[in-house]
């Protein structure tokens, strides 16, 4: 029998890219909060009273932004907010949940900001819950923290790794959005992740000290480690639950190219969200983050066109089970 190599494939690399823009989120949400201290520094006209700290932040400011912008105090406007609600070069964005929670809790549609809202809903329809995989903040750190589970796990210390109803976040999305109506006040910004990264990070750096929801988001990462693997982004995240619905067609998947495949579950183990690629289980609660196709040695995963996954092709084609399937079919 002659045995099927399959080239590599730069789908491969996807993941770096996913890495790099990560990294250049969080990268940019830390650098924020020193823009906003920098134009207001230039505001004031003040610089001969500052104090050493923030005189340091005033020229390192300087020296990076001069290049790009002659008026600070009101160029630098043109970057601002977080993942949750801001300005990127000028085009207003906000994270879907942000829109529909301000709805909820004004009982009001203000269409110039659910407007902000339509190019991540329109991507996400698209592309599905890339945010999740690709942009948020939180992502980040709670990948970090389960290469972290992963080293301590080597290390023979025992760690959570339960299953729960992954149905739970919608019952949270729905109560936190029930709770901004009555309450008059966005509940669900308390609890959601991506939202809390960008407010502690400016309480720190702005006013030097982090406030609860820096608590809150150590819980959270702490339930990932000793209780279940991502189990906040898959069984509690309101943003997670909203970006799933809104995926749940999505046109572009990663499917398994069942003649490629070789049935070495590797696929299954670098899910963090616990899926099945193996047996065609993606589903709506894949964020397309790609780390499937890099780890395959076979590149039996590929992204395609379509609004629905496949049912269960069978064993791989390169696998044990599908010869012996073949041998007992001769």
């Amino acid at each position: 029998m002659q045995k099927i190599v399959a080239k590599p494939s730069s789908l491969r690399h996807l993941n770096k890219l996913r890495w790099f823009i990560l990294t250049l989120v969080f990268s940019i949400l830390v650098l924020l909060p020193f823009l906003h201290l920098y134009q207001t520094y230039v505001a004031a006209h003040a610089y001969d009273l500052l104090l050493p700290n923030e005189k340091t932040v005033y020229d390192a400011m300087e020296w990076l932004t001069s290049p790009f912008v002659k008026n600070p105090e009101h160029d630098l406007d043109m970057l601002k907010g977080t993942t949750w609600s801001g300005t990127l070069f000028g085009l207003k964005l906000s994270d879907p949940l942000a829109v529909l929670s301000q709805v909820a809790t004004s009982l009001s549609l203000y269409w110039p900001f659910l407007l902000t809202a339509l190019i991540p809903v329109v991507a996400t329809i698209i592309l599905g819950r890339f945010f999740c995989g690709w942009i948020c903040p939180a992502t980040f750190i709670y990948e970090l923290n389960d290469t972290v589970a992963a080293w301590l796990r080597r290390a023979g210390v025992p760690l959570g790794d339960k299953i729960y109803d992954k149905r739970i976040k919608y019952l949270v999305l729905t109560v936190g959005l029930i709770l901004s109506m009555l309450l008059g006040s966005i509940m669900t910004a308390a609890i959601y992740p991506p939202a809390i990264i960008g407010r502690e990070l400016y309480y720190v750096i702005a006013q030097g000290a982090f406030g609860s929801g820096a608590v809150f988001f150590i819980l959270t990462i702490l339930f990932d480690l000793l209780v279940a693997r991502r189990g906040f982004c898959r069984y509690m995240c309101p943003g997670g639950a909203l970006y799933s619905l809104l995926g749940r067609y999505r046109l572009l998947r990663i499917q398994r190219v069942v003649e490629q495949c070789n049935d070495c579950k590797k696929c299954n183990v670098v899910c963090e969200f616990g899926l099945d690629p193996l047996q065609d289980g993606f589903g709506q609660e894949c964020n397309n983050c790609t780390a499937c196709i890099a780890v395959c040695p076979t590149d039996a995963l590929k992204f395609k066109i379509q609004i629905h996954d496949q049912p269960f092709q069978g064993p791989g084609h390169l696998g044990h089970a599908y010869r012996n399937q073949k041998s007992g079919d001769q």
